[in-house]
């Protein structure tokens, strides 16, 4: 069954601990090591707990890493994360929402990778509307987006778990649900960004490579 959204208070201080990022953390690390640049810039969008941000900095030395959130409880989470991961290129949160118009204002310079791990599902349409916007907007040419989480492939759940997990979606706010691969690429496609590489991950998620034209 794909990632439920839960964080818990399990390290010191204010920095939290999510259970789908602990299971999924190595998976996605496989996929970045094969498609990620030597070295570069990169920005994660809704970084949640910190986590991701605090792993990949450490895999990845060479790629300045710069994590966001619009919240201020996981922004001191993922500060929290990054003063005890202690790496110089791991940068201190950023407030961003991509749902906020001209939310890439505030970031100087284009960018080699964005990302976006278990957002998609988790709120409205126009919250993967505006990634886009501002992926195509700040990527280098060549410049590749991330995503990764459950998505339906043809209009159909790729599992019947993925189909019961939406439900549990709509339970919580009927403007999330589990999007449809095809949608994103057709989407993302108005903002320059092709699909790459469509991967399978464990727990009948999905890796979205894209690359901007």
């Amino acid at each position: 069954m794909a990632d439920q959204p839960r964080t818990s208070d399990s390290t010191s201080g204010a920095a939290r601990s999510a259970p789908a990022a602990e299971r999924n953390t190595s998976s996605i690390l496989q996929v970045l090591k094969t498609h990620l640049p030597a070295s570069g810039r990169a920005l994660e969008i809704a970084s949640g707990t910190g986590q991701h941000a605090a792993a990949f900095a450490q895999n990845f030395p060479a790629i300045t890493w710069v994590p966001s959130d619009p919240s201020p409880d996981a922004r001191r989470s993922i500060a929290a994360w990054a003063g005890e991961a202690g790496l110089e290129n791991l940068k201190s949160p950023l407030d961003l929402d991509v749902m906020r118009d001209g939310w890439t204002a505030s970031l100087e310079g284009s960018l080699d990778v964005v990302l976006a791990i278990n957002l998609l599902h988790i709120s409205p349409w126009a919250a993967c509307e505006g990634l886009l916007r501002g992926a195509g907007a700040l990527l280098r040419t060549q410049g590749m987006l991330y995503l990764y989480g459950p998505y339906r492939r043809g209009g159909v759940h790729t599992a019947e778990s993925n189909a019961r997990f939406e439900e549990w979606l709509h339970g919580q706010d009927r403007a999330w649900g589990v999007r449809d691969i095809g949608e994103v690429e057709r989407a993302a496609a108005i903002h320059g960004l092709g699909l790459d590489e469509v991967i399978a991950m464990p727990a009948n998620n999905f890796s979205l490579i894209l690359r901007k034209s």
